[in-house]
């Protein structure tokens, strides 16, 4: 194995570990999930506070979606 390909695959165990620590937030608290994922001046970020106060599982499945995505 080079060091090249040492350090992708750091990088994709530190992204999957993020990913993860992102989507139990986002379980927890949906906005702040995705916050931390596309920033505050994201149309995601409002769409997905929007969902929250209609209901708790809308603002979840948008946000684990959003994670997932980017």
């Amino acid at each position: 194995m080079t060091a090249h390909s040492s350090r992708l695959e750091h990088r994709s165990q530190d992204s999957l570990f993020g990913d993860l620590i992102r989507i139990a937030l986002a379980v927890v608290l949906p906005p702040l999930g995705v916050l931390l994922e596309v920033g505050p001046a994201n149309k995601h970020f409002w769409i997905n506070i929007v969902l929250t106060l209609l209901g708790v599982l809308p603002g979840i499945i948008h946000a684990v979606w959003v994670i997932a995505r980017y």
